[in-house]
C-alpha cells in the first residue's frame, strides 16, 4: 500500500525539483528524503525517479502517480475539515501568510474579530510575498495566503486553490509634498516624471514590476529605480524625505503623511485585486470559513471607505 507521507514527499519533489530543496522546506536531511522515496519506490514496484546529472528527475509512472497524489492528498483534508466541523468549538492551528499591506490593515483587524469570537483557535502569521507563498500554500505548507493580482501582470490559474476577491484598490502616484507638480492638487503625468528617481518593490516581484510597466505602457519611460523594498513604509519614508517617487496602492493608507503628496495618475487609473487563497480540498474547514468571513467584514470596511 502507498504510503501518503511519503506522497507527499514525491509531490514536493515534483514542485521544488530537487531532493535538497525538499529537505529544506520540510526540515529533513536530503538522505531522508532520498530513503523515503527509495522506500515509496519499493510500494509502487516501479521506477519513479531517474539519474539527470547530479540530481534526479520523476519518470512518467511518477508523474502520474503525483495527480494521484495530489487528488489522494485533497481527499483527506476534505475528510479532516468535515471532521473539524462536528466539533463544538475551533480549535487547532491556521497558519497564514500575507503581504505587508493586507497583513497590516485587513489580517491584523480581522484576528481580532476571530479571536473575539474563536479564542481556542491559534492562528500563525507569516509575512512574504505571494510569488512564494501560493506554491507554499498548494503544497500543504500553509492554509491561507492574502496575495493580490497586478494590471498587466495576471496570476496563472492553479485548479488546487480556491481564489475569493476581497477588495479592488486603486494605486496613487505619492510625490514629496514641495513636489513641483504636487502644488496644484491635480492629476500627475507619469511622463512628467520621467526624470525622477523611483522607490519600488524588491525586484522579481509582482509590485516591482507593476512601476516598470506602468511607467513604460502609460508614461512611455523605462523609470530610474534607485530604491527597492517590499516595506512599503520604507518607500513611504524616501518619498516623504525628497528621495524618490513612487506608487502605493490606497490600503497603505499614505494621507496621514504630511510630508507627502497623493496624486491621481492622469494616463489612467491603476488598480490591483486583493484576495484570499486556500486549498480546495480545504473549503469546507470551519476555521477557514471564519477566517474568510473575518476578512470579507475587514474588506468591506475599506471598500466603503
Amino acid at each position: 500500500m502507498l504510503d501518503l507521507r511519503r506522497l507527499r514527499l514525491l509531490r514536493e519533489l515534483a514542485a521544488r525539483e530537487t531532493i535538497g530543496a525538499v529537505a529544506e522546506a520540510l526540515s529533513y536531511s536530503p538522505s531522508a528524503v532520498s530513503q523515503q522515496l527509495a522506500q515509496l519506490e519499493k510500494e509502487a514496484g516501479v521506477k519513479l525517479l531517474e539519474r539527470a546529472g547530479r540530481n534526479v528527475r520523476l519518470t512518467a509512472a511518477a508523474q502520474t502517480l503525483v495527480i494521484h497524489a495530489d487528488a489522494l492528498l485533497a481527499r483527506l483534508e476534505e475528510a479532516e475539515s468535515d471532521l473539524e466541523a462536528t466539533a463544538e468549538q475551533l480549535t487547532g492551528t491556521v497558519r497564514v501568510a500575507t503581504f505587508q499591506s493586507a497583513g497590516l490593515y485587513l489580517l491584523a483587524p480581522a484576528l481580532k474579530r476571530l479571536a473575539a469570537q474563536h479564542s481556542a483557535l491559534r492562528v500563525e502569521v507569516s509575512d512574504a510575498e505571494p510569488e512564494t507563498t501560493l506554491p507554499s500554500l498548494a503544497l500543504g505548507a500553509l492554509d491561507l495566503v492574502l496575495g493580490d493580482e497586478y494590471p498587466f501582470l495576471p496570476r496563472p490559474v492553479d485548479p488546487r486553490l480556491d481564489v475569493e476577491p476581497l477588495l479592488r484598490e486603486q494605486f496613487r502616484l505619492i510625490l514629496p509634498a514641495g513636489h513641483p507638480l504636487a502644488l496644484d492638487g491635480g492629476a500627475v503625468r507619469l511622463h512628467d516624471l520621467r526624470d525622477s528617481p523611483w522607490a519600488a518593490g524588491k525586484a522579481d516581484t509582482h509590485y516591482a514590476e507593476l512601476t516598470v510597466r506602468a511607467c513604460r505602457a502609460l508614461g512611455g519611460f523605462e523609470p530610474d529605480v534607485r530604491h527597492r523594498s517590499n516595506d512599503l513604509m520604507m518607500l513611504l519614508a524616501l518619498v516623504a524625505n525628497g528621495q524618490a517617487v513612487t506608487l502605493l496602492p490606497d490600503l497603505v493608507r499614505a494621507d496621514g503623511n504630511p510630508e507627502v503628496a497623493i496624486r491621481d495618475i492622469a494616463e489612467g487609473e491603476l488598480a490591483r485585486t486583493v484576495f484570499s487563497a486556500i486549498r480546495r480540498g480545504s473549503t469546507r474547514r470551519p476555521a477557514l470559513i471564519a477566517l474568510r468571513a473575518a476578512l470579507r467584514e475587514e474588506a468591506g470596511i475599506h471598500s466603503g471607505s
